[in-house]
């Protein structure tokens, strides 16, 4: 994988804090960023920006998630690759193992594409001198980032944001005394494009690569193309709005000079017009968006900028508070209170400060229908990124999403949702001719395209990653998800319902019969995980696989619970039911563990970062530790063998898996190893190099996935609280530290909003919120109680 680099020259900057009381709502720094990963992010669900906050030049890497190489796709790429199944299932059938992994390359096509960086927007300022005081930070109460310093005497400050309302942004800069401030703003970027200035405003455009190949292939001819007749066009315009001193332009930069205060707006647009249609050919007006989205913003106050802004964002995040009791933790930089915190010290407001975080992030990255968050979210500054930055849905697409209904932020699942669509229309092909059903199906990558295909280029893969087809099940539970949250039957009715038939007509024509009768899945692999069967061989390929049929339960079940509340499809139902009845079911192997594989053969890699087989423990419901003891047992045992050290993604995964078995003292554990600082990619150091958080609390795959930050952030709610459509836990897996807190806002499945506070471990009292009509039953210890509320009804209990 090609790594890029950032160098900064070494400042001495001589700290100040700005902070008096240790913070559960502010990254503070003193110093400016020297690698992406202690950049501070922002965005309004479209615009990204990484901010650096430097002293002598400030880099700001931009980006836009509708930017991404490629253009819609072709999903009748491989057409009889179908005809293929019937030689690999003998294959399996004869334990010919070796043959069926080199016959199963035959159902692959082409890889996904990536996304793309959209540029980097410099300040350079005309001063120099030791900077003193330094401080940076990023408020994610507000969303706004800001920097302020002491330079020969002078205090220079700049506020950034990106404002979802008015689609730009802001960038405020001031100096205290009049006339110092001098810079000069100019645009760069990856990408092909060019730069014009006129009247006082800078215009870039460009194009990104009609094919970007997956980084992980190395050193590859043509690895990134560019067309001039291809490719989504991108459009960045940057405007300077000064009260004082003057602007003026080069070939390539505008400049400020002897001013007091300075206002910089930046508006990015793209042609993405849509999944299936051309970006050059039937695209957007890039040009005429960003201007116009300038336009409506510049007669505008900064003081009304920041108000939209700071409103819309709030009206979001101030949904959840939570408290975890007092701390003693000393008021540090970000990165010094990661480094202290892996030391195995107190520092409960820096637990707070990353499960908001995540919900920060969720917010600020994933607010475009249709184009949900990526692999690192919003925020890119590789050509090339790290698996491409794509859409990767045998965990981590669905591990973005785990904390959107729970934390109160189910607007953000929407982009998710709708995405489901696009590929239910590229799956439909995909399901007829790779594997010949109907339904529809996406498999291991996914792009802004909707690709739903199997990868790896045309037999180039190793089916131990690139065939894996039961994304479009695992993608339809999100659906039923959303609807359990909110009770919201119209999207129920309307959007979901067709998209959860869909997903289980595939599972239901592509199971087939084992030689006891029992449906399974042939051929079938388990996420980039190998079996060691008993003649030695190291596979992939194999049949009934316990994930592909866990995930096969969750979708057939959910289609007919929504099936029956929607009074459809009577006779699809009673298919569905009958397949149920007649799955293989799940098996306890002889180690006490959850079999992942149909025989009970030994892992490659006991300590495999994966635990896909553990999907009806989390995130599906069918294994609890309630009713289905023995399977929940050895659920635990499989834990216990994989270990806990592992990716930071998969931490996050394990934390709730914990979580959901009610052992809060092991969950809280894993959550402290995900919190464990990891220095930025470029430093050479003996610092922990595995998952865990990077300064800017970045999740550490790593590299950079956001996905960990998703996952950690959603195992504190399951911690706290756990639901059904008819029950809710509370304080479930609570662990010893957390022995007293309170936590307000959280969601539960049937439409119920729970504040409550607790003491001693114990709960105290409850609030209950329902935003429809319905009963519950609350349960805490070894009390429960049941309610009943009509929508916009309220109830306190002392417990």
């Amino acid at each position: 994988m090609k790594k890029i680099f950032f160098i900064a020259i070494a400042v001495l900057c001589l700290p100040i804090s700005k902070v008096h009381a240790q913070s559960n709502h502010i990254l503070w720094y003193d110093q400016p960023a020297t690698y992406f990963e202690e950049s501070l992010v922002l965005g309004n669900g479209k615009m990204g920006a990484s901010v650096f906050g430097g002293v002598n030049s400030d880099k700001i890497f931009l980006n836009d998630a509708t930017l991404w190489s490629g253009e819609p796709m072709n999903p009748n790429m491989n057409p009889e690759a179908y005809k293929n199944l019937p030689a690999i299932r003998e294959a399996l059938k004869n334990e010919d193992y070796k043959l069926a992994d080199s016959l199963n390359r035959k159902l692959q096509g082409k890889f996904s594409e990536s996304y793309a960086p959209l540029g980097t927007l410099f300040l350079d300022f005309k001063t120099n001198g030791i900077p003193q005081k330094y401080y940076r930070e990023l408020d994610i109460n507000n969303a706004i980032s800001r920097v302020e310093y002491e330079q020969n005497g002078v205090t220079y400050t700049r506020e950034y944001f990106v404002s979802y309302p008015d689609k730009v942004m802001v960038i405020k800069l001031t100096s205290s005394k009049k006339g110092a401030l001098n810079f000069d703003l100019r645009f760069e970027s990856l990408l092909k494009h060019k730069v014009s200035l006129e009247n006082k405003t800078l215009h870039a455009q460009g194009s990104a690569p009609f094919e970007s190949k997956p980084s992980y292939l190395g050193k590859v001819a043509n690895a990134v193309a560019f067309d001039e007749s291809k490719g989504t066009r991108f459009s960045t315009i940057a405007r300077i709005k000064n009260t004082d001193g003057t602007v003026i332009t080069t070939d390539s930069t505008l400049a400020v000079r002897n001013a007091t205060e300075a206002i910089v707006f930046v508006s990015v647009a793209t042609s993405f017009n849509g999944y299936d249609k051309n970006p050059v050919t039937n695209g957007l007006d890039n040009e005429k968006i960003a201007s116009t989205q300038l336009g409506n913003a510049l007669p505008k106050t900064y003081k009304t900028l920041k108000s939209n802004h700071v409103n819309d964002y709030q009206k979001f995040f101030s949904r959840v508070s939570l408290n975890l009791g007092a701390t003693t933790a000393p008021n540090l930089p970000t990165n010094e209170r990661l480094k202290r915190y892996a030391l195995g010290k107190e520092d409960k407001n820096l637990e707070v400060l990353y499960f908001q975080y995540g919900r920060y992030l969720l917010i600020s990255s994933s607010r475009t229908l249709g184009v949900p968050a990526n692999l690192q979210g919003l925020w890119n500054p590789y050509l090339r990124p790290p698996w491409s930055s794509n859409y990767t849905t045998n965990i981590n697409t669905e591990e973005n999403y785990w904390l959107a209904e729970n934390t109160n932020l189910s607007e953000m699942h929407l982009p998710l949702l709708s995405f489901i669509k696009n590929l239910s229309e590229t799956g439909k092909i995909t399901a007829k001719t790779f594997y010949g059903v109907n339904g529809w199906v996406t498999c291991h990558n996914s792009d802004i395209w909707a690709m739903s295909n199997p990868v790896g280029g045309f037999g180039g893969g190793d089916p131990v990653w690139a065939c894996w087809n039961m994304g479009g099940a695992w993608l339809s539970t999100h659906l039923w998800e959303h609807y359990q949250f909110t009770q919201d039957k119209g999207f129920l009715k309307n959007e979901a319902y067709e998209l959860m038939r869909g997903a289980a007509q595939f599972c239901l024509e592509w199971m087939v019969e084992d030689k006891d009768g029992k449906l399974i899945t042939s051929p079938s692999t388990s996420p980039e995980n190998k079996y060691i069967t008993s003649t030695g061989y190291h596979g992939a390929t194999m049949y009934g696989g316990t994930a592909d049929l866990a995930m096969i339960r969750a979708c057939l079940s959910q289609a007919i619970d929504a099936s029956i509340l929607l009074n459809v499809d009577e006779e699809f139902r009673m298919k569905l039911e009958s397949a149920l009845d007649r799955m293989l079911p799940y098996r306890i192997g002889k180690k006490g563990n959850l079999q992942e594989w149909y025989y009970d053969w030994e892992d490659a890699d006991p300590q495999h970062r994966h635990q896909s087989h553990l999907f009806g423990l989390f995130p599906g419901h069918q294994i609890t530790p309630d009713a289905t003891v023995a399977l929940a047992n050895a659920c635990r045992k499989s834990l216990e063998i994989k270990g806990d050290e592992t990716t930071g993604w998969s931490k996050g995964w394990r934390i709730n898996l914990w979580a959901r078995l009610g052992d809060g003292n092991h969950a809280y554990k894993m959550y402290r190893e995900l919190l464990k600082y990891v220095d930025p990619d470029g430093v050479k150091t003996s610092y922990h190099r595995g998952g865990g958080t990077y300064p800017n609390l970045f999740d550490a795959h790593p590299p950079f996935q956001i996905d960990g930050n998703f996952g950690g952030a959603a195992a504190v709610a399951e911690m706290l609280v756990q639901s059904t459509e008819k029950q809710i836990k509370l304080l479930p897996a609570l662990p010893d530290t957390w022995s007293e807190g309170s936590v307000s806002g959280i969601c539960a499945r049937g439409g119920f909003v729970i504040s409550m506070d607790w003491a001693d471990k114990t709960l105290k009292t409850v609030t209950v919120s329902a935003r429809c009509d319905g009963k519950t039953t609350l349960v805490s210890g070894n009390k429960q109680k049941e309610i009943t509320l009509a929508k916009g009804q309220q109830v306190t209990l002392n417990w």
